[in-house]
């Protein structure tokens, strides 16, 4: 029933060319431009429609809370390989989706994208669609499921998302080693680079953090590899890693998140930002780059163009203006391109992404 009330307001809405802002556990609203148009809220459309455990797939409808999923999967001790943060008890399945959100595991295991079998759908004409399926190999040429991950809702209304998911490992330790910001991308970039079942890694400037899951075995034996001292609270450090707990994002100033090749030289980027009020946490092994900083937008854009990679305003700061890089012209036409073929008139979240979009 709740779908077809969805259906028949964004019916209603292209009819009108009136914009809707989609809401589901609101846990996520300040990520993105800021939202506009009439509230859309999609809490109560909830529920696991299948999970086959020896399939390694899960379907669920978009409202559902993702501690519901991560529940029911704990009791088959299977897990979602790309580690999703929360960010508050309300999230739910289709808000991490569109955030395209993926936790300290993401460089090691795949991202949110890489998991998205299929899906459901309202297009910005109100129609049902349906993409992809519930095995790894549904489709032939584009896989038009997996443009929702990371699409903050500018393409349309998720009803139902199909999820691979995995095994939990047999063992899992943490490991920590003192070293400064640039010892550590030395570091991690240098274990990256071995077979051993390395995880998550990150730094904090004083000190670096491994995580290894496996066998009780290779467990073992990696760890006398990497060195270091046992962290005995490991499983709530990468939580609150994971969630942005840790006493560096508790502060006012806005969060940018650097997306970088993980080797790039860390002391180049802190002397480009050199001030009293910027600090730094580096994750994905070097490939995340944390950055609080007052600093003006345009600067950051530019720091981390010059790096190699792009930046986004992940929290706080001014939201009216472009959060995250500029893109090519060519990309950006295709996204206008997507963004007609799906929301011809663009009432789905209109310049949550990017101005015009």
């Amino acid at each position: 029933m709740h779908e077809s009330i969805l259906r028949q307001q964004v019916e209603d809405a292209y009819k009108m060319g009136a914009a809707l802002n989609i809401v589901g556990g609101d846990s996520k609203s300040w990520y993105g431009r800021e939202v506009a148009g009439e509230p859309l809220h999609v809490d109560g459309n909830t529920g696991i429609i299948s999970y086959e455990p020896t399939e390694l797939v899960i379907t669920a409808r978009a409202g559902t809370k993702l501690s519901e999923l991560t529940a029911a999967l704990d009791e088959q001790r299977q897990r979602l390989p790309f580690d999703p943060p929360c960010f508050g008890e309300s999230a739910t399945l289709g808000g991490t989706v569109s955030c395209g959100f993926s936790g300290p595991r993401r460089p090691y295991a795949g991202s949110c994208r890489d998991f998205v079998l299929g899906c459901r759908m309202i297009n910005g004409k109100g129609e049902v669609l349906s993409f992809g399926g519930q095995v790894m190999k549904n489709v032939a040429g584009f896989d038009v499921s997996r443009l929702m991950a990371g699409s903050l809702g500018t393409l349309g209304l998720l009803l139902e998302v199909s999820l691979k998911v995995l095994p939990h490992r047999q063992a899992e330790q943490t490991l920590v080693v003192e070293a400064d910001f640039a010892e550590a991308v030395t570091m991690m970039n240098h274990w990256a680079g071995t077979p051993l079942p390395v995880t998550a890694m990150a730094a904090d400037g004083e000190l670096v953090y491994f995580r290894i899951c496996g066998t009780h075995s290779s467990v073992k034996k990696s760890a006398a590899q990497i060195g270091g001292t046992i962290y005995v609270d490991g499983l709530n450090l990468w939580k609150d890693i994971r969630e942005h707990q840790l006493p560096f994002f508790n502060d006012g100033r806005p969060l940018w998140r650097l997306s970088l090749p993980s080797d790039a030289a860390h002391a180049a980027l802190a002397d480009a930002v050199m001030s009293d009020k910027t600090d730094w946490f580096i994750g994905w092994g070097g490939a995340q780059r944390w950055l609080k900083s007052d600093l003006p937008a345009e600067q950051i854009f530019a720091l981390a163009k010059r790096a190699g990679g792009h930046a986004a305003l992940f929290r706080g700061g001014d939201r009216s203006a472009e959060v995250f890089s500029a893109l090519p012209e060519a990309q950006m036409l295709l996204h206008k391109r997507l963004k007609e073929a799906f929301d011809p008139k663009g009432i789905f979240n209109p310049g949550r992404m990017y101005r015009g979009l």
